[in-house]
């Protein structure tokens, strides 16, 4: 009896594994919102449709692999929340994520595509009291902390997974096997420089871009449009891209033990735009060529 009712608590506490929604192995294609969606929609062929939690989520094939399609909103809960939904109610084989970025690097151009090798929650800080000594944060730091930013002191997040104890983490890694092969098809695969239009006068890029393997990305939870705070980063964490959730994606990857990439294609420089910020003029450009190497990426996959 003790045992029949521990099993009814474990359904009731977690009725989404109850849930599996569809039992084949599948790579989880995620996007965040509508123009890196529409990017890759057409290319899902045979799709089946679930709505979950207001979420559409396409199964189906891409390049002739079994893959889901989530959008799954802007910002790292959206993206934590419905990545986890993804694990709980699908067969999920791998996680890649497809989507456009801020450049952080000065090295990078707007329509690069950036494959980072691993991520960072840059805006996970401890905001610090200012005093007479100058700011103080309210925890102690370890040895290798990062700098802070003003009152915003970086710190790790404590996280474990089914194989590694819990631990204060930085950073998160993508997948050995699927940055080989991203590197493998960059070599293959051309980029757009111009949006896809009939105007003689539309926007194009002053040069031809190209696929970055490598190096790191930094996410959180605010658009970065800001030059002093760009160079912090950039100079603090290194890092060529940030955006607003393959940080959180990465994180759920890894407790989940799951493997994960994420493809970002920058869409503007986070405020090092010599103007306005661009990413309304190219997100579609970048969200296109995000999505041309994801397709050929996902083509490369092993059966």
């Amino acid at each position: 009896m003790i045992r029949l009712l521990a099993a009814l608590l474990v359904l009731i506490a977690s009725p989404a594994a109850a849930q599996k929604l569809d039992a084949t192995p599948r790579t989880a294609v995620m996007t965040a919102f509508p123009p890196e969606w529409f990017a890759l929609v057409g290319s899902v062929t045979a799709p089946a449709a679930y709505k979950v939690n207001g979420l559409e989520i396409l199964t189906g094939t891409m390049e002739g692999k079994p893959v889901i399609l989530i959008q799954s909103g802007v910002s790292m809960v959206n993206a934590a929340i419905n990545n986890q939904l993804l694990l709980d109610r699908f067969a999920v084989k791998r996680i890649v994520f497809s989507g456009i970025a801020g450049g952080i690097n000065p090295r990078l151009d707007i329509g690069d595509v950036v494959v980072p090798a691993r991520w960072n929650q840059y805006m996970e800080v401890s905001l610090a009291r200012e005093t007479p000594r100058g700011w103080e944060p309210p925890e102690r730091r370890p040895e290798d902390a990062l700098p802070n930013y003003g009152m915003m002191f970086p710190r790790d997040v404590r996280v474990g997974s089914a194989t590694e104890k819990a631990a204060p983490r930085r950073w998160f890694a993508a997948d050995p096997a699927l940055l080989d092969l991203a590197r493998r098809i960059a070599t293959q695969t051309r980029l757009a420089r111009c949006l896809p239009s009939t105007d003689a006068h539309a926007p194009c890029l002053a040069r031809a871009p190209k696929i970055v393997v490598g190096g790191d990305g930094i996410s959180g939870s605010a658009f970065a449009d800001n030059a002093n705070y760009r160079e912090y980063l950039f100079k603090t964490f290194n890092a060529s891209v940030l955006d607003m959730e393959s940080g959180a994606v990465a994180q759920v990857a890894f407790a989940n033990s799951v493997p994960f990439v994420a493809f970002r294609s920058l869409s503007d420089l986070a405020g090092g735009d010599a103007g306005a910020n661009q990413m309304v003029t190219f997100m579609a450009l970048a969200s296109g060529n995000s999505a041309t190497v994801v397709r050929a990426f996902v083509a490369g996959l092993p059966d």
